[in-house]
């Protein structure tokens, strides 16, 4: 029998915590292997690991597997969280997409200079209000179903709620617009997998703060 996953990465988000979410999701338990100094990076590169000398790197199914969308996909089909049919998955992928670039803006406000991050967490809200919220909420309008794709939960709905919660993290009252996604949020986060991993003492990991940022900047060469 195969083992638990194996996630390499920091102490932290990153690109890995989609790869969180989507295990727990799944209700795959996984084991981390924490990269805390830049010499543990060096020795994954070294050892042949990182195919493109980066991570996150996921070692499962007897593969060493890098690039975060590949990861992610992998799970997703494993899991059965990937639509029935390729019209399903397109329509999955695109949402993914959504989700991802508006997790990338935020992922990246911590690295802003002091003097543009109010100017940075402005256009966060701002396209989350009217480039991406707007998408998921007419979807849910349209099609009448609890979940985005299929009535049925998938990566698409788990990245979803991931990118809610990391939006409200900049602004709290982010969702007032959107009566369907406050539904859609407190549904999924109630599905016994997630609600388990939103729980206190998961592998989620918390917001970024000063020291954590210290660490990335040093591991990774910022």
């Amino acid at each position: 029998m195969a083992g638990k996953p194996k996630l390499h990465y920091t102490k932290g988000r990153g690109k890995m915590e989609s790869i969180r979410w989507l295990l727990a999701a799944a209700g795959v338990e996984f084991e981390e292997e924490f990269i805390e100094t830049k010499e543990d990076l060096e020795k994954l590169r070294k050892d042949g690991s990182l195919l493109f000398q980066q991570v996150p790197l996921v070692e499962m199914d007897g593969m060493k597997m890098v690039q975060t969308r590949a990861i992610l996909s992998y799970i997703a089909g494993k899991y059965n969280l990937y639509g029935k049919d390729l019209k399903e998955r397109a329509w999955i992928d695109m949402y993914v997409e959504g989700t991802t670039d508006l997790m990338g803006m935020i992922m990246y406000l911590p690295f802003q200079p002091a003097d543009s991050k109010e100017k940075h967490l402005a256009l966060i809200i701002e396209r989350a209000t009217t480039r991406y919220f707007p998408v998921y909420e007419k979807a849910l309008k349209d099609h009448g179903q609890d979940y985005l794709v299929g009535n049925k939960l998938s990566w698409a709905d788990i990245h979803l709620l991931e990118a809610i919660l990391m939006a409200e993290e900049c602004k709290p009252d982010i969702l007032a617009a959107f009566p369907l996604l406050q539904a859609f949020k407190g549904r999924t986060s109630n599905v016994p997998t997630i609600k388990k991993f939103l729980q206190p003492g998961s592998q989620r990991k918390p917001r970024p703060d000063e020291n954590y940022m210290a660490t990335v900047r040093k591991i990774f060469n910022i």
